[in-house]
C-alpha cells in the first residue's frame, strides 16, 4: 500500500482543482480565438487516430504537455499516464499499478470541441494502488467545474455538493429503468457487422428505450436517452444526480478516472457494462478501472424498503437484464 497523508492528499487536491482550472481556461481560450478568430483561426485542425471519429487537435497536445509539465515540476515522483502521450506509443498495456499516479484526458470530447458543442472538458485524476482517489473535471464552456477528494465529498464550482439534490436524496424508481435518464455514447467502433460493437449498442439502446412490452419484454421504456460525447461529462452528470444510469463499453482509464472518482464519493455506484452469466444473483463486481466496460448508477436515496446501494444494485440488475454483452479488450487490465 501507498502511504499519503490526509494532509499530503488535500494538498494534492487543492493542486488539481488549480491545475483544471488553468487547464480549463486554455481549452477555453482556444476555443474563443475561434469564435473571435479573424479568418485563419475559425476552424480547428485535427488529425485522426484510429478512424474518423477519434480526433487529436492540437489542443489536446498543448493541454497535456502543460499539465504534464507542472506535475512534473510540482511531484516528480508522481507516475503520470495522458491520453495523448499514450495514443502516440505502440503499447495499448494497461499501466496504472500502485504508485502514485496522475490520469490525465487533456480534452474529452474532441468531436465536440472541433464543432463548438459545449460538452467537452478536461479531466485530471489522481490514483494509489490503482485507485482513483481526487478527481476534477473542468467543463469551460458551461462553467462547471467537478471535483471529489476521497472521504471530503464530490462538489460542483466547489460550492454546491453533489448530488444536486439533497435532504433527501431523490431515491431511484420502483420500476427502473422506467422513470430514468439513461446515457449512452455510439463509441469509436463503428464496423457495421451483426457482432460489432456498434451493432450491440444500439440493440441494446433499443430495448432500454422501447415500451415495456416491446422487444420480447425487454422494454425498459426509459425517460429519456441522451449522448453526449463525452464519457467523462456522462460521468460528471449522473454523479451530479442528473443522469439516472450511464452504461458504456470501449472507454480508457483517462475517459473515467476523474469521474470515478467523482461519482464514488457521491454516492454513486460503478460495476461492468457486461452482465455475468449468473447476474441476477451474482454480487455486483467493483468496477476495474481498465476495463473498458461500465455501468454507472446514480446516487440514491434510502426508502423505507430499500438503502440506497441495494436499490443501486437493483437498477443494475434491471439494466443488464436488457443489453448485450460488448466486446472491448485491454492488455493487462
Amino acid at each position: 500500500m501507498t502511504e499519503i497523508s490526509q494532509q499530503q492528499l488535500d494538498e494534492i487536491y487543492a493542486f488539481a482543482v488549480q491545475l483544471g482550472k488553468d487547464a480549463g481556461q486554455m481549452l477555453m481560450d482556444a476555443a474563443r480565438r475561434r469564435m473571435q478568430g479573424n479568418g485563419a483561426t475559425t476552424s480547428v485542425d485535427y488529425v485522426e487516430k484510429e478512424n474518423s471519429v477519434d480526433l487529436v487537435t492540437k489542443t489536446d497536445n498543448d493541454v497535456e504537455a502543460f499539465i504534464h509539465n507542472a506535475v512534473s515540476k510540482k511531484y516528480p515522483d508522481h507516475k503520470f499516464i495522458g491520453e495523448e502521450t499514450y495514443s502516440a506509443g505502440a503499447s495499448r498495456d494497461y499501466l496504472v499499478d500502485a504508485a502514485p499516479t496522475w490520469i490525465v484526458d487533456p480534452l474529452d470530447g474532441t468531436v465536440n470541441f472541433t464543432h463548438l458543442f459545449p460538452m467537452f472538458c478536461v479531466s485530471i485524476a489522481f490514483a494509489i494502488d490503482g485507485v482513483p482517489v481526487i478527481g476534477v473535471i473542468n467543463a469551460p464552456f458551461l462553467h462547471q467545474t467537478f471535483s471529489s477528494c476521497r472521504g471530503k465529498g464530490a462538489w460542483l464550482n466547489e460550492t454546491q455538493r453533489l448530488p444536486l439534490i439533497q435532504n433527501p436524496v431523490p431515491a431511484l424508481p420502483a420500476n427502473a429503468p422506467s422513470g430514468c435518464t439513461f446515457a449512452c455514447e455510439w463509441g469509436k467502433d463503428r464496423r457495421d457487422t451483426p457482432e460489432g460493437n456498434m451493432v450491440r449498442k444500439i440493440d441494446s439502446f433499443m430495448n432500454m428505450a422501447a415500451e415495456r412490452k416491446g422487444r420480447g419484454g425487454k422494454g425498459g421504456m426509459v425517460h429519456g436517452v441522451r449522448s453526449l460525447g463525452s464519457a467523462t461529462m456522462d460521468l460528471a452528470y449522473t454523479a451530479m444526480g442528473s443522469i439516472d444510469i450511464w452504461w458504456e463499453g470501449g472507454c480508457w482509464e483517462w475517459d473515467v478516472a476523474a469521474g470515478i472518482a467523482i461519482l464514488e464519493e457521491a454516492g454513486g455506484l460503478i460495476t461492468t457494462a457486461n452482465p455475468p452469466a449468473d447476474f441476477e444473483t451474482a454480487d455486483i463486481p467493483p468496477v476495474k478501472l481498465g476495463s473498458r466496460l461500465y455501468l454507472a448508477i446514480r446516487p440514491a436515496g434510502d426508502t423505507p424498503d430499500e438503502t440506497a446501494r441495494q436499490s443501486q444494485g437493483r437498477v443494475v440488475r434491471e439494466v443488464w437484464k436488457r443489453v448485450q454483452e460488448l466486446s472491448y479488450s485491454r492488455p493487462g487490465a
